[in-house]
């Protein structure tokens, strides 16, 4: 926030930053890929129950594809995995304007993401999605088809999904 004489007003997407972080696209052996649906974060969190890949901030000093695997173990309990393939480059989105100074602890404009490709080689009995000693990111998961991934997240996510799904579409062939 900004103060202006004495009215505070949401300060422009431009004064706010990108956070770093990763994102996961998990597949199975049989070329599924892992999602879960969100739980709220905050009181009118209208993306909560949207289904979404493991993400994440990257933490200081952290290299991101530590993040990574920080994240995917984090939010679903896998440690089974190894990483494939990466996107050579950084994903942005913008958030709309009405998740400014509200989605992202209210700090960020959007997120600049490093995004990873994984194959999971372990059992499903593996998957946690309810850590011992942090907060849950969802309350359900499910394997699908890559081509459903788009229409699954929400609207200002879903052209990072395309790029995601045009570039690792390989990947899903078993």
């Amino acid at each position: 926030m900004m103060k202006h004489a004495d009215v505070t007003v949401p300060a422009a997407p431009l004064d706010l930053p990108y956070r770093f972080s990763v994102g996961i696209m998990l597949l199975n052996p049989q070329g599924l890929v892992w999602t879960g649906r969100r739980l709220p974060k905050w009181v009118g969190d209208r993306s909560a129950h949207i289904w979404q890949m493991p993400q994440g901030g990257i933490d200081e000093g952290e290299a991101p594809i530590d993040a990574a695997y920080r994240e995917l173990r984090e939010e679903t309990g896998i440690t089974s995995a190894e990483v494939v393939a990466e996107m050579p480059q950084w994903l942005t989105y913008e958030l709309p304007e009405q998740l400014l100074g509200v989605a992202l602890k209210g700090k960020y404009r959007g997120q600049r993401q490093r995004w990873f490709a994984m194959r999971f080689w372990g059992d499903d009995s593996e998957i946690d999605i309810q850590p011992r000693g942090a907060k849950a990111e969802f309350d359900r998961w499910r394997w699908r088809e890559m081509s459903e991934l788009p229409e699954l997240i929400v609207s200002f996510k879903k052209p990072v999904y395309q790029t995601l799904v045009e570039r690792f579409a390989y990947l899903a062939q078993n």
